[in-house]
């Protein structure tokens, strides 16, 4: 009897001590899709799972990377005969409603005319107006459909380039892969597009910045425009403030006005979506960054389940901001409003 009482005096401290065992979140970083990744996650199990997440994001690498010759959009591209992937046909179908509620301000099809003008896969060319209406020939989302798990172009020159909603769908995927691992508590960020579930470390929701849309932010440490909680959430930012060139002595930003073939001029510097999935985040927050200040308002408004924090500039080259009610609750600090 004492022997057993023993025993089980045992296997109840072990069982304690395991249970009280302390787990760490883990960090995870690295580089993918031409950009960085930063991901942080609890795992109850207490394991490391850089090597499913790189993985992860190595299988969509080879389905949605136009830098890939071998990949499922390489081959759409040029026309080969190739069978599509789940990775390829949710990005394409997720990119056609997008493409029709921003009446074509969102279009995977521009690759074209992001390529000429020096931002996308080819190299740069010398842009004309004859050169810009030529390719409108190729450009448009209704131009390009999914019909029995294949694509079917209405002119064999149009090419995808689906750069402005792959990131933002490789964090959902990433994400789903962590949750499906047990961990309910993770922070998944790749190019500045991120996801956040549960709470960081101190037991909070996480705290993610919104970069002050700076040109020279490469060369000096980087500002904060604001700073929001983020819980359970996916949040996307766009901007032009980084990926442009000048060139006798006028900028090109990178956004490319799929309607006008021509990088985007007006006041909207950097737009910033809050969505249940990152991909629509991203692909939205680049739809308004072509459309400008009053439409992106005026259609995000009419958006069930988006919500939207806008930077742009006054006549005096101030910093503004514009927020929608429900992004405002997420707000810690918004260095436009002091």
């Amino acid at each position: 009897m004492k022997s057993n009482i023993k025993i089980l005096f045992f296997l109840f401290c072990v069982t304690l001590a395991s249970c009280s065992k302390k787990v760490d979140y883990i960090h995870n970083e690295g580089q993918i899709f031409g950009t960085t990744y930063h991901i942080t996650y609890l795992n109850p199990k207490g394991e490391d799972l850089h090597d499913g997440i790189k993985q992860t994001m190595d299988e969509l690498n080879q389905s949605l990377s136009t830098y890939d010759p071998n990949s499922v959009i390489s081959k759409v591209n040029s026309n080969q005969p190739v069978e599509l992937d789940s990775f390829f046909t949710t990005v394409f179908k997720k990119a056609e409603k997008v493409s029709a509620i921003t009446d074509g301000a969102f279009d995977i099809t521009v690759a074209p005319m992001v390529n000429v003008w020096g931002f996308g896969f080819k190299n740069k060319e010398n842009v004309t107006t004859e050169l810009v209406d030529s390719l409108k020939q190729l450009v448009g989302y209704e131009k390009v459909k999914l019909v029995d798990g294949q694509i079917v172009k209405q002119h064999p020159g149009t090419m995808l380039d689906c750069s402005a909603i792959a990131k933002g769908y490789g964090v959902d995927v990433v994400a789903a892969y962590i949750r499906n691992q047990g961990c309910k508590n993770y922070m998944v960020e790749i190019g500045g597009e991120v996801d956040a579930f549960g709470v960081n470390p101190k037991g909070k929701p996480w705290s993610i910045g919104i970069s002050k849309p700076d040109e020279d932010s490469f060369f000096k440490e980087q500002q904060l425009q604001a700073i929001v909680n983020l819980k359970d959430k996916a949040l996307a930012t766009s901007g032009n403030y980084r990926n442009f060139y000048v060139e006798g002595g006028k900028k090109y930003a990178h956004t490319i006005d799929p309607h006008t073939g021509y990088p985007v001029q007006h006041s909207l510097l950097s737009t910033t979506v809050l969505a249940d999935s990152c991909m629509t985040a991203d692909a939205f927050a680049t739809a308004f960054m072509v459309l400008g200040l009053e439409k992106s308002i005026e259609i995000a408004n009419a958006v069930p389940d988006i919500e939207v924090y806008f930077i742009y500039g006054d006549e005096e080259g101030n910093y503004k901001s514009y927020f929608s009610d429900g992004f405002k609750s997420l707000i810690q600090e918004d260095y436009t409003q002091k």
